[in-house]
């Protein structure tokens, strides 16, 4: 087996009884399955009974605050310890879900989780295969993911252009028209959730993640830091949004370190209260 890249806990205090002092660079399979118990999530506690739905948002930034690098993806600015807790918030989610120019840039396909995280995914109550779903106003979704005996959930507004052409494509439960003109994100979590996909783990890109952290529909938000500067005119993990009013304030749930890379979980549901 592989050896996993060192975690060190740096908060909570590692000196607080019970919590490790680091994720041992044990086995991929091994350091996996602590990072599903260190990521996992707990029900939001706004939705009211009956709701088990949490919105979880994963981005990376560099130092200077970039969301990309110079090729205007992720993938030159993340690494392992970034790819570790990507692979394990994808364990622990229903949905992933993603805007459309993010899906193009980035190149999504249908979603897999490597063999080693699927049993563990399974204990965590995720048994059906991770979903992907697609926001767009235009309907301009990536050919391969319409494609398959899986193709992506597909989520646009009443005045798509494509509209027809995607009804006519995809069945019934792989579309969901939410909202007239533009696409309301808040009865789009309600028809994830109908749909058995409460736990939406939403990938970007910035302006995707601007319009739910403005609606107020984020519950936790898992930023990297890379420790890079790329400078250029890239975007910020949150685009396109006005000034937030009041700005959102969030509390630290844990901060893991590994080779100068920084990963943060944040609780963001306080400022849900304050805005209620």
């Amino acid at each position: 087996m592989t050896r996993a890249p060192v975690l060190d806990v740096l908060l909570p205090h590692p000196e607080v009884p019970g919590r490790p002092a680091r994720l041992a660079p044990r086995d991929d399979e091994a350091q996996l399955v602590a990072l599903l118990d260190e990521y996992s999530p707990r029900a939001a506690p706004l939705r009211g009974a009956g709701s088990a739905r949490v919105v979880r948002a994963n981005m990376i930034a560099t130092l200077d605050g970039a969301a990309t690098g110079p090729d205007h993806v992720t993938g030159s600015i993340n690494g392992a310890a970034d790819l570790r807790v990507f692979r394990s918030l994808r364990a622990l989610a229903d949905v992933v879900l993603v805007g459309a120019g993010t899906a193009r840039q980035e190149r999504y396909r249908e979603l897999d989780l490597p063999d080693a995280l699927v049993e563990t995914r399974r204990a965590h109550g995720r048994p059906a295969p991770l979903e992907l779903a697609v926001v767009t106003r235009s309907g301009d979704v990536p050919e391969e993911l319409l494609e398959g005996d899986r193709p992506a959930v597909v989520v646009t507004a009443g005045s798509c252009p494509r509209l027809r052409a995607l009804q006519d494509r995809l069945p019934a439960d792989r579309l969901v028209v939410a909202g007239d003109e533009t696409v309301d994100l808040a009865a789009t979590l309600d028809a994830l959730e109908a749909r058995g996909l409460p736990s939406v783990l939403a990938e970007g890109g910035p302006a995707l993640l601007g319009d739910l952290v403005t609606a107020s529909l984020v519950d936790e938000l898992c930023l990297t830091w890379s420790p890079t500067l790329v400078g250029g005119p890239a975007p910020r993990i949150v685009a396109g949004t006005p000034w937030l009013t009041p700005p959102r304030t969030a509390r630290l749930v844990h901060l893991l370190h590994a080779d100068g890379v920084l990963l943060g979980r944040w609780d963001l549901r306080a400022a849900a209260v304050l805005d209620a």
